[in-house]
């Protein structure tokens, strides 16, 4: 078997993607990247058209590490004579299908990149000194460090598990939608962006009564996701650091307690969704329902439409819902994929078994074996900006920093005004004497 690669990584998302965009200038670090999927592609069944990122350009693949990069979206721009135009729109957030374009681009100048390979078990090779890994063709690669960005799957609520019926996932909404549009009633459960953008694009084809259209979402309101400049000092360095330190059950309770920083909905789409709500408005009541504190309890599919059951979360009250399509706009969720079996004496978990990446992005867990790295499967530890595309050149930067011993990348330390832990002080002092306290 031919040389080990320094390492090998399993999955091609916009984060092994820029992984590899950003090693492919150091010479140093040979790397193989397998993906099973036959091209890149990011979330076709949401490729609507007028749906922009939730970020600025800026939080490509590699301008955050390196702003010169010839991976970087403006030389995309550029190099496809669309860089005036994006300079005339003035609207920093690219829109979502052309971000896709833009790494299918980086990804056709990476010869690195295997697509079409679906890797099927690890296991550690003592006498070599290396993880190998094993495709379902057979064949075989080695590599002293692995890096797992296989991605999320499609969050289904449990209630939903085993559901008959047309009902979708919002991950197939596009190859679903003129389907959806046959039917008589459509309810869409959930309450972040694709919920949003799948309710607007409904909406937009509502006419005098055609159908029933429904949105309901167990959350308090339609929440915005948060803006403020002070609030984005929390998707940092030293942000990540202070929530690495904290206890496991203080980290999982700010998980569900920070969901508008990362799960809400762009402030701009819900302002277009009222405006489009008042306009319909004017010919007579719009056939609509938007349901909030509304949890899902029971579905069940008889043949011709869905029951819902739900219980308002306030009210303590329990209400029925009829309809014949059901969308499940009900996000991703980590997921382990199989072949981790053969790695388990390696992996390093939490208290609720979920794999613990430390400071590095890390999650091996024994001295002697080579590390395996993981990109957007760190929520538990490191917080909401695991899945933020703008910090992935960050990570990325410092997962090169550790496999090179030597910082190739400018790693930033410390980017806010604002510090997130209680002052230390310089030097520790005894607390001065209160009069007649015991001492």
């Amino acid at each position: 078997m031919d040389e080990p690669y320094d390492f090998i990584g399993i999955g091609l998302g916009p984060f092994n993607l820029g992984l590899a965009a950003l090693t492919a200038p150091i010479t140093c670090l040979n790397g193989l990247f397998l993906e099973q999927e036959s091209h890149f592609d990011w979330h076709p069944g949401m490729m609507l058209d007028s749906s922009t990122l939730q970020v600025p350009f800026m939080a490509d693949l590699v301008t955050m590490a390196d702003p010169t990069s010839e991976f970087s979206f403006l030389n995309f721009l550029k190099s496809t004579g669309r860089i005036y135009p994006f300079y005339i729109r003035e609207r920093f957030n690219p829109l979502r299908a052309e971000y896709n374009q833009y790494c299918q681009w980086v990804a056709g100048r990476l010869p690195m990149l295997r697509f079409g390979s679906t890797v099927d078990w690890i296991e550690y090779d003592d006498g070599a000194q290396a993880y190998s890994v094993r495709l379902a063709t057979g064949e075989r690669f080695q590599a002293r460090r692995l890096v797992l960005g296989t991605g999320t799957r499609p969050a289904v609520p449990e209630v939903c598990g085993g559901l008959e019926g047309p009902a979708l996932h919002s991950a197939d909404y596009l190859h679903r939608r003129e389907e959806l549009l046959q039917r008589s009633s459509i309810t869409v459960v959930g309450s972040g962006q694709s919920a949003a953008e799948i309710y607007f694009d409904l909406l937009q084809e509502m006419g005098g009564g055609d159908f029933e259209l429904n949105w309901v979402t167990r959350s308090g309101r339609f929440f915005p996701l948060e803006y403020a400049k002070l609030t984005l000092e929390m998707t940092s360095p030293e942000y990540c650091a202070y929530f690495r330190s904290l206890p496991e059950t203080t980290r999982d309770r700010l998980n569900a307690d920070q969901q508008n920083l990362y799960k809400g909905i762009d402030e701009s789409l819900i302002n277009e969704i009222y405006d489009l709500l008042y306009q319909k408005s004017l010919h007579g009541p719009v056939n609509t329902n938007l349901l909030s504190n509304s949890d899902l309890q029971a579905a069940h599919w008889d043949g011709a439409a869905y029951s819902l059951e739900f219980l308002h979360r306030e009210q303590d009250r329990s209400y029925g819902l009829r309809t014949e399509a059901l969308v499940l706009a009900t996000g991703y969720q980590s997921s382990e994929p199989d072949f981790l079996a053969g790695l388990e004496p390696w992996l390093n978990r939490d208290g609720r078994g979920r794999l613990a990446a430390d400071g590095h992005y890390r999650v091996d867990a024994e001295a002697g074996h080579g590390a395996i790295y993981v990109q957007n499967a760190e929520l538990n530890t490191h917080g909401f900006v695991a899945p933020d595309l703008g910090m992935g050149a960050y990570r990325n930067s410092c997962i090169i920093r550790n496999m090179l011993g030597w910082e190739y990348y400018p790693v930033e330390s410390r980017i806010g005004f604002q510090q997130f832990g209680a002052p230390v002080p310089d030097r520790e002092e005894p607390l001065p004497a209160v009069e007649g306290a015991p001492l």
